[in-house]
C-alpha cells in the first residue's frame, strides 16, 4: 500500500509540470496584454512608458523564456507578484480566499456523500417505487437547471420575497458585533445557497451510480447465498452488498473535484463570495497572468489530491488492492 502511494505521489510531479506548461501557453493565446489593457485608454501614458511596463513584467521576452522564469519561481513556491493595481504577492491573495472555496467544496462533497448515497441505496432497495420515482424526478430536475439560473431564482425567492437569507457577500455588516454562535450562523446563512447549488448536480450522478452499482451487486451469487442462509435484508445490504457497490462511487467522487472547483468561479461571482473562484474571474478579466497561473496550479493540485484520496478510499474499501 505504501509503495503504491509513493508511486502515485511521484507520478503527480510530471503531471503537474505538464499542467503548468499547457496552462501557461493557453492563458497567453488571447490577444492583448495586461499593460495594454491598463494604459491604452490613458492619453497620458506614452508608448515608451507602456514598453517599460512590458519590460518590468518580462512580457517583452519570448513565451518559452517567460515560462522558464515562472518555473524557476514556482520551484521555490513563489507565484510572483500580481499585475493588478494592488501589486500584492499572488500567494498572499490566494491564502486569503482559498479557505473559503475549500470550505464550500468540502461541505458540498459531504452533502453529496451523505444524501446522494442514501438516495441510491433507497432506490435500489425499493426499485420503481413511488418514493424512488419522486426522488429521481427531483434530483434530475435540479440537475437539468443551469446553476447560474437556479442561483438567481433562489436569491430572489429566499432573499427578496421571503427575506430570510442574504443574497450576496460572506458576512453581514454587524458581523464583528455578533457572538461566536452568531458568527457561525451568519456565515452559514451566506453560504447555504452556494453549497446547495454546488452539491445539487453531484447528487444526480452519485445517486444513480450508487443505485445501479447496488442493483448489479444484488444480482451476484454470493448475495443469493446470503439470503439463502436466512440473513435479514438489512444485514445483507449493509455487510455484503453496500461495500462492494461503493467502489465505483468512490471513483466518481474523486472525479467530481474538478467540477466543484470550476463551478465555484460562476457561483462565487454571482453571490459575491470572496473565494478563489471570484478571484480567478477577476484575474482573467484583468489579464493578471501571475494570479491566473497561481490559481490554476492550486486547482490542479487539489484535483490531483482529490483523486489520490479517492484511490486511498478505494483501497480501504477493497482489501484486494491493499494486498496487491
Amino acid at each position: 500500500m505504501l509503495r503504491y502511494l509513493l508511486k502515485r505521489l511521484l507520478f503527480m510531479v510530471p503531471m503537474l509540470l505538464g499542467i503548468t506548461l499547457i496552462s501557461f501557453v493557453v492563458i497567453h493565446l488571447p490577444p492583448g496584454e495586461p499593460d495594454v489593457l491598463g494604459s491604452e485608454m490613458n492619453p497620458k501614458v506614452t508608448k515608451e512608458a507602456r514598453e517599460q511596463i512590458r519590460v518590468l513584467y518580462g512580457l517583452d521576452k519570448p513565451l518559452h523564456v517567460q515560462y522558464g522564469m515562472w518555473l524557476k519561481r514556482f520551484v521555490k513556491l513563489d507565484f510572483g507578484t500580481s499585475i493588478a493595481q494592488d501589486h500584492r504577492p499572488v500567494i498572499d491573495k490566494i491564502k486569503e480566499r482559498l479557505p473559503i472555496t475549500i470550505t464550500i467544496d468540502v461541505l458540498s462533497m459531504a452533502l453529496i456523500f451523505f444524501i446522494g448515497i442514501p438516495i441510491g441505496v433507497y432506490g435500489a432497495r425499493y426499485k420503481d417505487g413511488f418514493a424512488d420515482k419522486a426522488l429521481t424526478t427531483f434530483v434530475f430536475a435540479g440537475y437539468a437547471m443551469p446553476g447560474f439560473w437556479l442561483a438567481l431564482l433562489l436569491m430572489m425567492f429566499f432573499g427578496v420575497y421571503l427575506e430570510v437569507l442574504p443574497i450576496s457577500g460572506l458576512k453581514s455588516f454587524n458581523y464583528d458585533e455578533l457572538s461566536a454562535i452568531g458568527k457561525v450562523f451568519d456565515l452559514a446563512q451566506h453560504i447555504v445557497l452556494v453549497v446547495f447549488i454546488t452539491a445539487l448536480s453531484g447528487l444526480v450522478g452519485i445517486s444513480r451510480y450508487m443505485k445501479n452499482s447496488l442493483l448489479e451487486v444484488l444480482r451476484q451469487e454470493y448475495i443469493t447465498t446470503a439470503y439463502a442462509k436466512g440473513l435479514p435484508e438489512s444485514m445483507v445490504l449493509r455487510k455484503h452488498a453496500f461495500r462492494n457497490a461503493l467502489l465505483p462511487v468512490i471513483t466518481i467522487l474523486g472525479l467530481s473535484v474538478p467540477g466543484l472547483i470550476g463551478g465555484s468561479v460562476i457561483l462565487e461571482s454571482i453571490f459575491s463570495i470572496p473565494g478563489m473562484g471570484q478571484l480567478f474571474y477577476m484575474s482573467v478579466m484583468a489579464r493578471d497572468y501571475p494570479t491566473i497561473m497561481g490559481i490554476l496550479i492550486i486547482g490542479a493540485f487539489l484535483t490531483l489530491l482529490g483523486n489520490l484520496i479517492a484511490d486511498i478510499c478505494y483501497a480501504l474499501a477493497d482489501p484486494r488492492i491493499r494486498i496487491g
